[in-house]
């Protein structure tokens, strides 16, 4: 079985970065993680009417609401099957940001084709996420509906409230390093949070992820 990216993006998967193939290459038939170690040159947030918003996604590592420099960082890729049998990856940020340790939690899986992304150490938030490749290989990638869960509480999560994710990721051969850009956005209010930064990766060999970065709580409702 190929990776959940290689699934969603079918034949485009092969016009990525070659180290781009290999890190979103990651999943269980692989059997190997990726992790990713680096540095952000900036992570920033919008106006100071945003900051109660990023604080409360900080209760569940959904959003970071620090600013800051020169940001050491690590993201941890790893593969594992949920208690509902489907294969997820990990998609697990942390950051070091004045003196306080930052963290930013997702895991991925594919539905129907298209990778929905849980966010959050409960997986409350469930994202659509649209992939494309770009002419220099590198990945593009924008955030869709949301729908929240908690319970028996399940909805259709309003844009308004909410913030619209940009994300392009590309292999810069000179540097040797992979470069991420993020803005989220939202659709009435503008700039929310963002950040760039470039970063290494390792592979090392895995059949399951380790419990420190899977959620608290897996759900079912996608």
């Amino acid at each position: 079985m190929t990776s959940i990216f290689e699934q969603a993006l079918g034949d485009d998967f092969g016009r990525l970065h070659p180290m781009l193939q290999r890190r979103f290459g990651v999943g269980l038939d692989a059997a190997e993680a990726c992790i990713g170690r680096g540095v952000m040159s900036e992570v920033r947030r919008g106006p100071w009417w945003t900051v109660p918003f990023l604080q409360i996604g900080r209760l569940r590592n959904i959003l970071v609401p620090d600013v800051g420099t020169d940001v050491p960082f690590r993201i941890d890729n790893h593969p594992y099957l949920d208690p509902f049998g489907r294969e997820t990856v990990t998609f697990v940020r942390e950051y070091e940001i004045r003196g306080h340790r930052r963290r930013f939690d997702a895991t991925m899986i594919l539905v129907e084709g298209r990778v929905v992304d849980y966010l959050g150490t409960h997986q409350h938030l469930a994202v659509d996420l649209d992939l494309a490749v770009d002419d220099d290989g590198g990945l593009r990638l924008t955030s869709g509906a949301q729908r929240f869960y908690e319970g028996a509480i399940a909805f259709q999560f309003p844009m308004l409230f909410s913030g619209r994710a940009h994300l392009h990721e590309r292999y810069d051969d000179e540097l040797e390093q992979f470069v991420i850009e993020l803005e989220v956005r939202n659709d009435r209010f503008g700039f929310l949070f963002g950040y760039r930064g470039a970063f290494t990766c390792e592979w090392v060999a895995a059949a399951d992820a380790p419990e420190r970065v899977k959620p608290v709580r897996h759900e079912l409702r996608t």
